[in-house]
């Protein structure tokens, strides 16, 4: 059975056969070889060995190369070199910390971190591939022993007590600069350095207790300027390749054990000062409370006494003054009561004078009115004669027109007159008349009877009818 199986496995591998798997794997092959996909951030050089010529891709996407006889190296554009820095971003290196010697020949160790980016000049690129061939040996040949470089030249430009003192950002400014700009030209000298401190102790001055400056002499590396004031620089390798440093950052930077144990000394040192001044100050301020309390107690004294000598000076003079002003408000309620009474006075006068002034037009009013009550009656009574007269010289007339008048009246009322005459009569007068309220009552009674019975004499007639 197995002879059977090892048969038909022969029998399907034919030279035909194998040699078509072997054309499909070599076509695979070139294929693949023949195709380049680049990624965004990296820069890939393409190398012809065939031709020798090189090619740069900088942006993501699928290019054609030479199968079998081409070699890519691919550069990352941004790198991150990092000093003494194991914790952030992934960085490309991590070193340890720069070691530097400052210019009064302490030392300290300064952590870093540097950013460069490469440039997208085909030909800036090839010269750089030329150079140094791989990304590794370009970060490790390059930019790590440049960075190293230019830091420890910059550390040269300070001092100790300079760099830890304040100094850290323009050195880090300067840092940035040389690594971007080039390294100055410098020359060592002897230089005066200005330090902030303060005054001794023990000065007789009213600052004392404040920060002064000061000089002192050191040697320094000193950038040695041009003819416009520039500073003079040396030829920068990363510009030859077009690199751009792009971020420095310094970290927080470790002095030597001696030079540490100078700037804490320097440190207690200032705070004993500043304690010592202040004890001083303390003491002066004391007594100068102490003498101005004296003063401002024989200043108080005083003024306690001149206060007094005002008061009784102000008393006399308020006495004094409320007597003249009870003498002149006596003097003025006199001359109120003149002028009250002078006004009373003249008041009467008025008055009398209005008085007379109204009886005397009441006088002549009712004279007046005494000569038109006379003329209004001497007028009435002539006209009350001549209507008389003129009656009595027709005295007949005048008696025929008012009994014409009495007849035409006594026309027109006389349907309004009913004449009854009594049924009854009860004498209340002479012999057998109502001589007293009994026999009022007893009459009254009795005409009451007669009423009632001639009024059932009327029903009965009715009745019977």
């Amino acid at each position: 059975m197995e002879d059977n199986k090892l048969a038909s496995f022969k029998g399907l591998i034919t030279p035909r056969r194998v040699v078509t798997a072997l054309g499909l794997l070599l076509a695979l092959g070139i294929a693949n070889s023949s195709v380049l996909m680049t990624d965004a951030g990296y820069t890939y050089v393409h190398q012809n060995n065939l031709t020798g010529e090189l090619d740069v891709f900088t942006e993501p996407g699928i290019h054609f190369r030479m199968p079998f006889f081409s070699k890519i190296t691919r550069y990352d554009q941004v790198v991150t070199v990092s000093f003494g820095n194991s914790q952030g971003e992934e960085f490309f290196q991590r070193l340890d910390p720069l070691h530097v010697r400052f210019a009064d020949t302490y030392t300290g160790q300064v952590p870093a971190t540097f950013r460069f980016k490469l440039s997208h000049n085909p030909d800036a690129v090839k010269n750089m591939h030329q150079e140094f061939r791989s990304n590794d040996n370009l970060i490790d040949t390059l930019l790590v022993k440049n960075a190293r470089n230019v830091t420890v030249i910059t550390s040269t430009q300070y001092t100790g007590e300079e760099f830890f003192q304040g100094g850290l950002n323009q050195f880090k400014a300067q840092l940035a600069d040389q690594l971007s700009n080039g390294v100055y030209t410098t020359e060592r000298r002897q230089v005066e350095v200005e330090q902030v401190d303060l005054a001794p102790v023990g000065m007789d001055q009213e600052d004392s207790n404040k920060l002064q400056r000061t000089k002192q002499l050191v040697w320094k590396t000193v950038p040695i300027l041009d003819k416009d004031g520039k500073p003079a620089r040396q030829n920068n390798p990363l510009s030859t390749y077009g690199i751009q440093v792009t971020q420095v950052t310094i970290g927080d930077p470790v002095p030597e054990a001696q030079l540490d144990k100078l700037l804490t000394d320097k440190k207690k040192l200032v705070a004993e000062r500043i304690r010592t001044i202040q004890e001083q100050e303390t003491s002066k301020a004391q007594a100068k409370t102490e003498q101005l309390r004296k003063e401002i107690q024989r200043t108080r004294e005083v003024q306690d006494a001149q206060r007094t000598k005002e008061l009784a000076v102000i008393a006399q003079q308020k006495d004094v003054e409320v007597a003249r002003q009870i003498a002149e408000r006596e003097l003025v309620e006199e001359r109120k009561k003149k002028d009250i009474a002078t006004l009373s006075k003249a008041k009467e006068l008025e008055i009398a004078k209005a008085n007379l002034a109204i009886q005397q037009a009441n006088a002549e009013a009712a004279k007046f009115e005494a000569q038109a009550i006379r003329a209004k009656g001497n007028a009435e009574a002539e006209v009350l004669a001549a209507k008389y007269k003129a009656l009595g010289s027709y005295k007949d007339v005048y008696l025929a027109e008012m009994n014409r008048d009495v007849a035409q009246v006594l026309y027109q009322n006389l349907p309004n007159f009913k004449v009854d005459m009594p049924q009854n009569y009860i004498n209340g007068t002479g012999a057998g008349g109502l001589t007293s309220n009994l026999d009022v009552i007893t009459g009254l009674s009795a005409l009451g009877l007669m009423e009632k019975s001639k009024d059932l004499g009327k029903q009965s007639e009715k009745g019977s009818k």
